[in-house]
């Protein structure tokens, strides 16, 4: 059912006071004179702000009203006149006022309840979705979601074909691929970004994509939660890891319209556990480049705001982002940070991490969730049970044949010919370090290289690797607390399973 059907049914069924939870005001506008129309031709759709006060979409005359109360007295004298007529009355930004004034909030109530009775009704356009207790009786809430595919291509569409001049090379295909880019973005953020792309050189093509995912990329960090990435991380530039990469690529067609077909689910996500520097960050980038899939990382700490409701209304609507973007990559960072204020902040944090593992179990859009983290103990035992995710990885200090593709990797990252280096005895003193550390040390060595005009040698590398010193030395008591997952067995190691006698130059883990 779709939102404008909610409204019809409402309004059918004399819900006299609706609050549209929406941060598109002309868009909900829109849609109400839309329904005003189709439900009775005669009606009016009045709509009333502190700014400028009554308008009227028939063009009738409409007394004054400077003030929510006088706005909600003439409401009350015009509906009393006419009580048969089907008018649509929208107040805009009506939350400033009925959170501060319970005059406001009295008013709206016992107008609500005479409403009841005639054919009119009263629709509040808010962004908030925290509403007034005293209203809760006789209010319904109806939430605007943000415009799908469809809605944006027909935006477009109207667009290209009103734009004179203008050199449409799209073809069909690609005119639903530029909406599809648009996902995420409202109506009139979506309509900024077609024109930007057709104002730029009258020409409309897949170029064109770019600057709409840009617009996408701004609107969503203004979201305080979510960031957008575009992916161009790859498997090959991710060392090791070989049972994780082998999971990711069975599953790599797993969004397809064929593998629906096939009778296969979208698959959930995966928990990534291990010891910092392992590659958990990356491998949630890498996931996005190699499903060419929209990448998004909810920034668990920005949840949080100082008012009451706001951390909990911002975490529903960063998730019902990501809904509407998917199919992507929701990568949730350390998610043990969602509780790391523990009982200080009244239960914020458990109502944040309580949302997020509710919509992690229940979500049915093909949002495929990676969570990280490093401290999980502090984890309650229900966020990793199966039915959230599909798999829990555990990534272990790097093997020496792991170590030999890191540093190989970092080597090309760098524009180094990894034959140039003896990268066997790197990787076997390096017993011990993350991929993290290895990078680092790549990068100190070049700084000291750069600096004496010369270019970078093995011995570089191995100076700057013995000056490093490892987590696993400074702080092995953590990381052996982090190992007993995998020798546990509450989780799959992301590296392949080592030979029988083990490898020269590994940290071995004892299994049994």
């Amino acid at each position: 059912m779709t939102v404008e059907d909610d409204i019809r049914i409402s309004l059918r069924s004399r819900a006299a006071l609706i609050a549209l939870v929406t941060i598109e005001e002309q868009r909900a506008v829109a849609i109400l004179d839309r329904i005003r129309l189709e439900r009775d031709p005669g009606s009016d759709l009045v709509t009333w702000d502190v700014a400028e006060g009554f308008a009227s979409k028939a063009g009738n005359g409409l007394p004054a009203a400077a003030t929510p109360v006088m706005a909600l007295d003439k409401i009350r004298e015009l509906v009393q006149k006419n009580p048969d007529r089907r008018d649509l009355y929208v107040l805009k930004d009506f939350h400033e006022f009925w959170s501060k004034d319970p005059m406001v909030r009295r008013k709206l109530r016992n107008l609500a309840q005479l409403l009841v009775y005639t054919g009119a009704s009263l629709i509040v356009t808010t962004p908030r979705e925290t509403m007034p207790r005293e209203l809760a009786d006789d209010l319904v809430v109806i939430e605007l979601d943000l415009p799908d595919e469809e809605t944006l291509r027909a935006e477009l569409d109207a667009l290209i074909d009103g734009t004179a001049g203008l050199v449409c090379e799209l073809t069909g295909h690609g005119r639903a691929k530029l909406a599809q880019a648009a996902l995420g973005l409202t109506v009139a953020q979506a309509k900024r970004a077609f024109a930007k792309a057709i104002v730029r050189d009258s020409v409309l093509d897949d170029r064109d994509i770019e600057i709409v995912i840009a617009e996408k990329k701004a609107a969503i960090r203004e979201s305080q939660a979510l960031e957008f990435f575009t992916p161009a991380e790859g498997p090959d530039d991710l060392g090791g890891l070989d049972a994780l990469k082998n999971w990711l690529s069975l599953r790599e067609r797993a969004f397809a319209p064929e593998a629906a077909e096939y009778g296969l689910p979208a698959p959930k996500g995966l928990a990534l556990i291990g010891i910092p520097g392992t590659g958990k960050s990356l491998t949630a980038k890498m996931i996005g480049g190699l499903w060419q899939l929209p990448l998004l990382r909810l920034d668990v700490g920005a949840l949080f705001g100082s008012l009451v409701g706001e951390s909990e209304e911002r975490v529903r609507r960063a998730l019902r982002l990501a809904e509407t973007v998917a199919p992507c990559v929701l990568w949730i960072d350390e998610i043990e940070k969602a509780l790391s204020s523990g009982d200080v902040d009244g239960g914020t944090s458990q109502r944040v991490f309580g949302t997020i593992l509710t919509w992690m179990q229940e979500k049915t859009e093909p949002v495929f969730v990676v969570a990280t983290a490093n401290a999980v103990a502090t984890l309650p035992p229900e966020t990793l049970r199966r039915g959230r995710f599909d798999e829990i990885f555990f990534l272990d200090l790097p093997t020496e044949a792991e170590r030999r593709d890191i540093i190989t990797v970092h080597l090309r990252k760098r524009k180094r010919d990894p034959r140039e280096f003896n990268v066997a005895q790197l990787a076997r003193m390096s017993d011990g370090y993350t991929g993290a550390e290895l990078e680092q040390a790549i990068v100190d060595a070049m700084y000291g290289a750069f600096a004496s005009d010369v270019d970078i040698t093995t011995a570089d590398l191995v100076g700057a690797i013995q000056r490093t010193v490892p987590l696993s030395h400074s702080q092995r008591e953590v990381i052996e607390q982090l190992r007993s997952w995998l020798r546990d067995g509450r989780a799959q190691p992301a590296s392949a399973p080592e030979g029988p006698a083990g490898e020269p130059g590994q940290v071995r883990l004892e299994l049994s």
